[in-house]
């Protein structure tokens, strides 16, 4: 039964605090299948106790114990709403031996996954559409039946199908050189995926628009995973929304395989300042933020837009955005949701030309206001430091945090905030 959580912050907004992180759940889901690909040469470490990766990793627990025999009935695997597991799993299914129903919830089967399967089935892989051309649930045969090495793929989608790509390339018989079409969204997950595969011994080349794996071997190693910088800019929020802020993030890099840790660099428009410590790193609000009329571009971070778009709009700056194609097709319409819930205080989020902008003329802050999440952990986590400066924030379906953060609440209470259960 779904609950609400409502957000309130009594006290003098004034945060000193240190948080502890959950490993990022980028970093443990690739490192989850490219352990899984080496046969567990390579081990992982500082596991994500996010829901997806619980999920992916649960799954491949049981699938270790199946393939060990012969599977000829079709096996269901449900990937729940974890996005990444269904196309990562899509690639690794076609790569093993057995007969896969690759599902998940009524919204995964909304979701896209056709480019993905469809350079799989160039590549030689047996896969055919359940339900609905182009998306999930899958029907996957493996293992695949490699018909060539060279494969395209658009690079503006998602960067998860050239991960899922890029992580099987080494066990094909013939490597893969894959070609990117267009501008690549989101290069940073595709550089973490080389960098954690060049970790275990396996390399590549990238020349212009093409990356080539060869078949090669996993060397063993232990894939260490830092924490997660997505779940960071959370605090970076509440250090911009609070009158002070000193908040200590125990175990973080300043140099991340993670392109979430942009938001280091982003949040000094708001008077964030990033400082290296013993522990990891500190935050600090400088008590100034600056004005500005570039257009921020979002499209290697877009899973900080929500976040950011929140920050400005809360903070009554008219920025403007682009880089946000991919927000349509992730957990909810990421640009709808955001249009509907900053309606609520004032705002205006409007588009021209991929150009996305708000108009704080009219910002405003209610008693008390509702916030929808659309099934969506990260509209949750966007909204609900607005509680410094709202009497009172509920949150619709607080479990959503779940997918990604699943000590969210517990660490606003630490940190000062009240959340009870509604």
């Amino acid at each position: 039964m779904s609950k609400n959580a409502l957000v309130s912050f009594k006290l003098t907004k004034n945060i000193n605090t240190e948080i502890q992180l959950t490993g990022s759940k980028s970093e443990c889901n690739r490192a989850l299948i490219i352990s899984a690909l080496s046969k567990k040469l390579v081990k992982v470490k500082n596991l994500s106790n996010a829901a997806d990766t619980v999920t992916l990793n649960g799954i491949l627990n049981n699938l270790e114990e199946e393939l060990e025999v012969e599977i000829e009935e079709s096996k269901t695997v449900d990937v729940g709403p974890a996005g990444t597991a269904m196309r990562f799993l899509s690639a690794y299914l076609s790569a093993k031996n057995g007969n896969f129903l690759l599902t998940g919830t009524e919204r995964m089967k909304q979701r896209p996954i056709g480019i993905l399967a469809e350079a799989l089935r160039t590549i030689g892989a047996d896969i055919s559409y359940a339900e609905a051309d182009g998306f999930p649930p899958l029907n996957i045969t493996g293992p695949l039946n490699q018909k060539t090495a060279e494969v395209k793929i658009k690079g503006d989608i998602s960067s998860q199908y050239i991960s899922a790509l890029l992580m099987i390339a080494p066990i094909l018989p013939q490597g893969l050189t894959l070609e990117i079409e267009g501008e690549l969204t989101s290069k940073p997950y595709v550089d973490m995926t080389l960098d954690m595969l060049a970790e275990v011994g396996i390399e590549h080349s990238w020349n212009e628009n093409s990356i080539t794996i060869k078949p090669q071997a996993f060397k063993p190693g232990t894939l260490v995973v830092e924490p997660d910088w997505s779940a960071a800019s959370y605090w970076y929020s509440i250090a911009a929304l609070a009158d002070e802020a000193e908040i200590s993030l125990p175990a973080l890099k300043e140099k991340s395989l993670q392109g979430d840790s942009q938001i280091k660099n982003i949040m000094k428009i708001f008077g964030i300042a990033t400082s290296k410590t013993d522990k990891g790193i500190a935050i600090s609000n400088l008590g100034h933020s600056l004005d500005t009329k570039e257009v921020l571009d979002l499209k290697t971070c877009p899973d900080l837009a929500q976040t950011i778009v929140v920050i400005a709009a809360a903070l009554g700056k008219n920025m403007s955005f682009t880089g946000l194609e991919t927000l349509k097709i992730k957990e909810t319409d990421r640009i709808a949701a955001l249009q509907n819930e900053l309606a609520k205080i004032g705002v205006t989020f409007t588009e021209d030309n991929l150009v996305y902008t708000l108009n704080t003329d009219n910002l405003h802050f209610p008693d008390k206001v509702t916030f929808a999440t659309y099934e969506d952990h990260r509209m949750a986590m966007a909204f609900a430091p607005l509680a410094l400066l709202i009497n009172e924030v509920e949150i619709e379906e607080m479990q959503v945090v779940e997918k990604s953060y699943p000590y969210y609440w517990e660490d606003l209470k630490k940190a000062g905030f009240d959340v009870s259960i509604k």
